[in-house]
């Protein structure tokens, strides 16, 4: 009698054994009731695997190639305390099951396994999360208010944790903030959270401005307006970015940037929260919670002659300190995770899930660029998902079209010196050659997309380096 095929479900589940007779078969079986699956053959590729899939049910064999399955539960309880582990046992190791039973396992099945007992046992935790879910859903009403602001700030990591907890701090005041971080840290992302979290200013507007990118003959009207006349060409009163953002926050994004002047009429706004527009007599007050950030160390800046002391003494009434991503690498696959739904939702095509190995390749980047680096890469990699999954080699960590960490095909051999640029293009040609210029195939042994293949060619071409 074949067991009826169901919708997909809620409950992962990922199953760890070093046969892969067991993982194929247990895969299949679990597919076919309905639900997510993936397998792992040890338990190194178990603890990588479950931060980019996060199963709510591990089915783990007791004997692992390299540790025990008591060693994995212990990785797994740690990590997420209401995850579900089903141990898998022989007769001759029931004592080591009744170990992992005290050690947090929820039951063990003995071989060979009883599967008709397996499926009831996952029904059952599916009819758990469903009920969760909906409970879930109650308490985010109920809790709305106090969550908002704070979804963009993906991540678990202590760092992180704490950045949070200063910027909810931060939030309930009305003095400055100075928000210091590397380019690409989400300085911009934490100076939102500040305006969403800050009651009664949160309605109003949030207006960001580049003070790097304003030229200094116009910085001064761009910030506090233009009244007609003003100047030749002021044909009209024009408000300023302080007006625009009364009543809610204006951030100043490389405030260390702005001109030495134009900080001196800043510190006086910061004094008395009036403004006076470029060829006006009058002051117009403005109720402007003020956000600063930069990517500089803020006492340097002020020795080497890029800001004033006392502009900064007025603005370093609270800080932040945003970490960077090296800093905070065990978010890693939950911020991967956010970016491919981001993709997802963008695209409408369904969200891919990251490989152990492209997790790994992830985990021993430097990130320079930090988070923004982090999504482009997610958003390169997403264009390039093979069958719903992303591999090590779908990432293109230095944006060159052809990550280096690619498998080259068995046959081509790459000269010593060679560039990168060159040797995308002989890894290319060479795999066309190898295919009989089959171009979906070529891609497929790549790891790349057929349109960027077709795209590179065409680079060639105009480069004289196609064949």
């Amino acid at each position: 009698m074949t067991e009826p095929r169901i919708p997909r479900r809620l409950c992962r589940v990922l199953v760890v054994d070093d046969e892969p007779a067991m993982r194929e078969v247990l895969q299949a079986r679990i597919e076919r009731w309905g639900f997510p699956v993936r397998t792992a053959e040890s338990v190194h590729a178990a603890r990588v695997l479950t931060g980019s899939f996060d199963p709510h049910l591990v089915i783990s064999d007791l004997v692992l190639p390299d540790a025990t399955g008591l060693a994995l539960l212990e990785h797994l309880r740690g990590d997420r305390r209401d995850r579900t582990i089903l141990m898998i046992t022989a007769y001759g190791t029931i004592d080591m099951a009744v170990q992992a039973i005290k050690g947090g396992a929820t039951d063990f099945l003995t071989k060979p396994l009883d599967y008709v007992a397996l499926h009831r046992f996952i029904t059952d935790m599916e009819g758990r999360l469903q009920a969760k879910l909906s409970s879930d859903a109650d308490q985010r009403e109920v809790n709305v208010a106090g969550m908002a602001g704070m979804d963009g700030m993906v991540g678990t990591s202590h760092a992180l944790l704490r950045m949070q907890a200063r910027v909810r701090s931060a939030a309930s005041s009305d003095a400055p903030v100075l928000i210091v971080g590397e380019s690409g840290s989400g300085k911009e992302l934490v100076a939102r959270s500040l305006h969403q979290l800050s009651g009664a200013r949160a309605p109003g507007p949030f207006v960001p401005v580049n003070a790097a990118a304003i030229p200094e003959a116009l910085a001064e009207g761009e910030l506090f307006g233009v009244e007609r006349g003003a100047f030749t060409g002021a044909t009209s009163a024009r408000m300023g970015l302080f007006e625009h953002a009364n009543g809610g926050t204006l951030f100043l994004d490389e405030i260390t940037e702005m001109p030495i002047a134009l900080q001196a009429k800043l510190l006086r706004v910061l004094e008395d929260g009036n403004i006076r527009r470029v060829g006006a007599r009058a002051q117009i007050r403005c109720d402007v919670r003020l956000i600063a950030a930069t990517n500089r160390d803020p006492a340097a800046a002020v020795e080497l002659g890029h800001m004033r002391q006392d502009l900064l003494y007025r603005l370093d009434v609270l800080r932040i300190d945003v970490p960077p991503l090296r800093e905070r690498k065990e978010d890693l696959p939950a911020l991967a995770a956010h970016f491919l739904r981001d993709c997802a939702e963008r695209y409408a095509a369904p969200a891919p899930t990251i490989e152990p190995d492209a997790l790994a390749l992830l985990h021993g980047h430097d990130w320079p660029g930090n988070i923004r680096e982090l999504r482009n890469v997610i958003e390169r990699a997403f264009t390039r998902a093979d069958q719903g999954m992303i591999r090590a080699a779908q990432l293109d960590l230095d944006g060159s079209g052809l990550d280096l960490g690619v498998e080259v095909p068995r046959g081509i051999v790459l000269p010593h010196g060679v560039t990168a640029a060159e040797a995308e293009r002989i890894v290319i040609l060479e795999t066309l050659k190898i295919t009989g210029n089959n171009k979906a195939e070529a891609a497929r042994r790549l790891g790349l997309d057929v349109k960027t293949v077709r795209n590179k060619l065409k680079t060639f071409d105009s480069e004289g380096s196609s064949p």
